[in-house]
């Protein structure tokens, strides 16, 4: 389930969507699949795409978890992680588990 539209400006640590599994997913929606036999351009399979989900503050606050924030602009409403950076969360996260101070 997607939480943004297409055309929508997505920057690194936003949450742009809900994965079915426990942990975190990083991917990078504006980059385009590549090509291989399997997935050919001439293919003839459509896919019908879920309309994303908006959210209201309440549901944002209700859907976050401890590493994550909702930022709220008088336009919108985002979900995003609370460090931006994807190296810099992993080694929160290994710094988390091992004890040390962050």
């Amino acid at each position: 389930q997607l939480f943004v539209g297409p055309g929508t400006e997505v920057f690194e640590g936003m949450i742009v969507g809900e994965n079915a599994r426990a942990d975190d997913m990083d991917v990078n929606p504006t980059k385009e699949k590549k090509l291989t036999n399997v997935r050919s351009s001439t293919a003839d399979s459509f896919e019908k795409l879920i309309p994303p989900r908006p959210m209201s503050l309440e549901q944002a606050l209700e859907f976050i978890a401890d590493d994550e924030c909702v930022e709220v602009t008088p336009r919108s409403v985002r979900l995003r992680k609370a460090v931006l950076d994807q190296t810099e969360r992993g080694r929160s996260a290994k710094r988390a588990k091992s004890g040390a101070p962050a």
